[in-house]
C-alpha cells in the first residue's frame, strides 16, 4: 500500500481538488453542495454554497475558480461509506466563484438551446478556452450518453465537440495541448482525441468508433473511472472506483499502472507541493482528502502558478 498522508477527514463526498499556490488545497463537496479551502493545517473553510452538485472545479482566467456543477445526487450511508445514487433531475450548470468573497454565477446552463444535463470535469487550455465533459444522468430506468464540450471562460461561446460517449468524466489535456483526454466511467476506458485547434479536434480516419479518436487505454473487470490528471511525463492518471487508487496509464497507453488506496471510492486527484512530485486524491467515501508521493512531476496547469 501507498504511503500515504492525511490531509484532511469529515468531508461530505470530496471532489475537484486544485493544488493552490499558498499551499491549501481547494475543492467540492458535493454531498454538502459547496465549495471549500483545506488549509495546511487540515482545517476545512467553507467558500461558497453551490447548491445542486458541485463537481470538477478549476481555476482559470482572472483566478476565478469555474465549476461543473451536476444538478444533485441522491445519497446513502453504507457500511461508514457515503455513497452517491441516482441523479436528480435537475440540470446542471458552469458556475464561476470568487475565491475571496465567495460570490458566484452561472455562466452556461445550455448549448444550442439544449439544456447541460450533468457538467462533470473541466480543463483549461493555454488560449483561456475550457474542455468540460456533461456525464449525464443516470435514472433507475434509463442511462442518457454525455458529451464533451469546449467553451470560452468569458461566457461568449459553447460547442459540443463529441456526443454519444458513455458516462464521459475526467477530461485533460496533453504536455504539448495538441491532445485532449476523456475519461468514460462505465466502461473503464480512456480516450485520446487530436485537437485541431482550440475547441476542435481531428478527424481521425482510422477510428470507427466516435469517428475521431482512438483508444489510449482500458482495464479489465470492474473498475469505473472518475475524473483524472495529467502529469509532466504524459501519463493520464484517472481515479479509479472499486479497485481503488490511481490508474495510470503511459502516452502511447502501452504501460497501465495501478496505485492502490485505501477506498474504494477515489474520484480525483492532482498535484501540488515541491516541484509537483506530491498526489492529493479524494478518497469520497470516507470523506478523505490524502497526500502521496508521485513518481513523476505533475503537470503545471494554466492559470494557476506553483
Amino acid at each position: 500500500m501507498t504511503a500515504i498522508r492525511e490531509i484532511a477527514t469529515g468531508l461530505r463526498f470530496p471532489e475537484g481538488p486544485i493544488a493552490m499556490p499558498d499551499g491549501s488545497i481547494v475543492l467540492v463537496e458535493i454531498a454538502a453542495r459547496r465549495l471549500s479551502r483545506i488549509t495546511k493545517d487540515g482545517r476545512v473553510q467553507p467558500i461558497a454554497e453551490l447548491g445542486g452538485g458541485p463537481n470538477g472545479a478549476a481555476i482559470g482566467p482572472g483566478g476565478k475558480c469555474y465549476v461543473c456543477n451536476n444538478g444533485g445526487l441522491e445519497w446513502y450511508e453504507r457500511s461508514g461509506h457515503l455513497i452517491p445514487g441516482f441523479n436528480e433531475t435537475r440540470p446542471g450548470c458552469i458556475q464561476v466563484v470568487d475565491l475571496d468573497t465567495g460570490k458566484f454565477e452561472t455562466l452556461y446552463d445550455s448549448c444550442d438551446g439544449r439544456p447541460f444535463s450533468a457538467p462533470n470535469d473541466l480543463v483549461f487550455d493555454a488560449q483561456g478556452g475550457f474542455w468540460f465533459t456533461d456525464h449525464a444522468k443516470t435514472s433507475r430506468r434509463e442511462r442518457v450518453r454525455g458529451s464533451l464540450y469546449y467553451a470560452k471562460a468569458d461566457g461568449s461561446s459553447v460547442r459540443e465537440v463529441i456526443s454519444q460517449l458513455d458516462g464521459p468524466n475526467g477530461v485533460g489535456l496533453s504536455p504539448d495541448e495538441k491532445r485532449v483526454y476523456v475519461a468514460e466511467t462505465n466502461p473503464g476506458r480512456i480516450w485520446a482525441f487530436d485537437i485541431a485547434r482550440p475547441g476542435e479536434v481531428a478527424k481521425n480516419p482510422n477510428a470507427i468508433y466516435y469517428g475521431r479518436g482512438h483508444l489510449l487505454a482500458g482495464v479489465p473487470g470492474y473498475q469505473l473511472f472518475d475524473s483524472l490528471a495529467v502529469d509532466s511525463g504524459g501519463w493520464v492518471c484517472v481515479a479509479t472506483i472499486h479497485n481503488g487508487g490511481i490508474t495510470a496509464a503511459s502516452p502511447d497507453g502501452k504501460t497501465v499502472t495501478h496505485t492502490p488506496l485505501p477506498d474504494s471510492l477515489v474520484t480525483n486527484v492532482c498535484f501540488g507541493g515541491t516541484d509537483l512530485r506530491t498526489a492529493y486524491a479524494t478518497l469520497s467515501g470516507t470523506g478523505k482528502l490524502v497526500a502521496f508521493d508521485w513518481p513523476r512531476p505533475g503537470l503545471a496547469l494554466n492559470y494557476l502558478s506553483q
